[in-house]
């Protein structure tokens, strides 16, 4: 995996994922993302006892690990508070001891914790937390950049902004075309290898970021940006704001749960619907890309069948005169949604 943009740091890749004690899947959810769409950068997974989540990977021991080419240990758990378990410590010291990097998403800092910022000392590996936005960010410059630009957004967080950019970048490396994935948040940046955690970065700087993540590229070239957020959100539109401005997108996917309707913690703010998401976005996007617009709409239907969602997506693509697909479920409304954004 290549470096990222200037500035935006790599990391260490292969990975062996750690799920530490994790008994809910749900709180596995980077090592899952991982698993999913970087299983060709993950030797195996690892966890401690209690744990009753598995990736499918092969389970292996640091020292294994290390042998079979891993070179950090990924922190595959995102639980309640983003703390780092008192029964996970012993393990992560087991890890570098074995020569493997710790990364982790969490919003406890690594060398917050003694014992492993002693153990870095000794070892000298390095603790990675993905969380740290890299130095001297711009301020946002609004200068036209070359190449081409499509970011994900979204009637609400936590939704398939990710999923659609990852698929969507497969989708353009399948037909040949130069596409990168650009990560903006802990999972997407892991799978990547490097990104900008963009709910990270000061506000006065999250255009600057976005610019710095996407730099000028060749007039074919493509960068997928992963959205954040929503710009609906009363809590993280000032993050999806900022995005949006700083990319500069040529085109848009709208990614939207119909099963959804309140913000996801929320629940006195009803969610927007997606024709409200296509007006705001183009409104507030053509302040730095006039000629944006809006590519399609990405419909995260895992809770329909195969029919039922179908036939969803088949109401939808006549009610808005737009691509309507699921990334996942793939098929040819995704084929026709790539044909869309391509035109």
């Amino acid at each position: 995996m290549s470096s990222g943009p200037e500035g935006v740091p790599a990391l260490p890749q292969p990975y062996l994922l750690f799920l530490g004690d994790t008994v809910e899947a749900g709180y596995a959810k980077t090592a899952f993302g991982l698993a999913d769409w970087a299983a060709d950068r993950c030797v195996g997974e690892w966890s401690v006892a209690g744990c009753t989540v598995t990736t499918g990977l092969p389970p292996m021991a640091p020292a294994e690990a290390r042998a079979a080419g891993a070179r950090s240990l990924v922190i595959g758990v995102a639980n309640q508070g983003g703390v780092i378990g008192e029964s996970w410590i012993a393990a992560l010291v087991e890890a570098m001891e074995a020569g493997l990097d710790i990364v982790s998403g969490l919003h406890a800092r690594l060398a917050s914790v003694p014992a492993l910022a002693e153990a870095a000392r000794r070892t000298g590996r390095r603790l990675i937390d993905v969380r740290t936005p890299p130095p001297s960010i711009p301020v946002g410059n609004g200068r036209k950049r070359s190449g081409k630009r499509l970011l994900t957004v979204g009637t609400d967080c936590a939704l398939g902004k990710k999923y659609t950019a990852l698929a969507l970048h497969r989708a353009f490396l399948e037909r040949g075309i130069a596409a990168d994935f650009r990560a903006t948040g802990q999972t997407g940046i892991m799978i990547a290898g490097g990104g900008m955690p963009m709910d990270a970065v000061v506000s006065d700087f999250e255009a600057g970021a976005a610019e710095m993540l996407s730099p000028d590229a060749a007039a074919d070239h493509w960068d997928l940006i992963e959205g954040q957020g929503s710009i609906f959100n009363p809590a993280y539109a000032a993050v999806s704001l900022g995005l949006l401005h700083g990319s500069q997108p040529d085109v848009f996917v709208v990614c939207h749960d119909p099963t959804r309707k309140v913000i996801l913690g929320m629940e006195s703010f009803a969610l927007p619907t997606i024709e409200e998401v296509i007006d705001l976005t183009i409104r507030l996007g053509s302040r730095t890309n006039p000629a944006i617009r809006c590519g399609g709409v990405c419909l995260n239907t895992a809770s329909f069948d195969a029919d039922g969602a179908e036939a969803l997506m088949a109401a939808e693509r006549a009610r808005l005169g737009l691509p309507v697909a699921d990334p996942i479920r793939g098929g040819a409304g995704f084929d026709a949604l790539v044909d869309a954004i391509l035109a």
